[in-house]
């Protein structure tokens, strides 16, 4: 690996900077049932629809398709009820590679989250992953942290795709300086 690009990741130390209401093991008893599911379905539909406005018509249907489908919501909910064990496995492995690190910590409200939780709680978090990332820059010989907030976790890409490839870049060329 001749470098690393970390946009808003899973990251092993999870539980360590988050504040218990948004810890795995939360995260993981707060799994919607089937219910809570077709109840969000609408809403899920509307956010996809909407990221994948500019997509061409041959690629957006069938995207839209497949993340609507049973199947596809099953695998999403199954990865979330699996978190604590994937944290205890990634904690088992190796550290991240002293290679020139850029992460972005996204910080802007996600307006479900928001709704659905106390703003105090939502003030933790995002000083969590501020401290999170902060920690992993500062693990690596050439690390920087750089703050989005003008958008959410799910939605970086789509809004900030500037931010995205400036920080492959940079680290493409402090790599190749190295």
């Amino acid at each position: 690996m001749a470098g690393l690009v970390w946009l808003d990741a899973f990251h092993r130390d999870w539980d360590d900077f988050m504040p218990d209401a948004a810890g795995l093991a939360a995260t993981e008893r707060m799994a919607p049932d089937a219910e809570q599911i077709e109840r969000m379905r609408p809403a899920l539909h509307e956010m996809r629809a909407e990221l994948l406005a500019s997509y061409p018509e041959d690629l957006r249907q069938p995207l839209l398709d497949a993340k609507g489908s049973d199947a596809w919501i099953r695998v999403g909910v199954a990865e979330r009820s699996g978190l604590a064990d994937l944290a205890t496995e990634l904690r088992a492995g190796p550290d991240i590679p002293d290679v020139p690190v850029v992460a972005l910590t996204v910080l802007g409200t996600d307006p479900a989250q928001q709704a659905s939780m106390p703003q105090r709680t939502l003030h933790e978090i995002h000083e969590g992953r501020r401290r999170m990332d902060a920690a992993l820059v500062s693990a690596v010989s050439h690390g920087e942290q750089r703050i989005i907030s003008d958008t959410h976790h799910h939605r970086l890409c789509f809004d900030r795709p500037d931010a995205v490839v400036q920080a492959i870049r940079d680290v493409v060329d402090r790599a190749a300086r190295l």
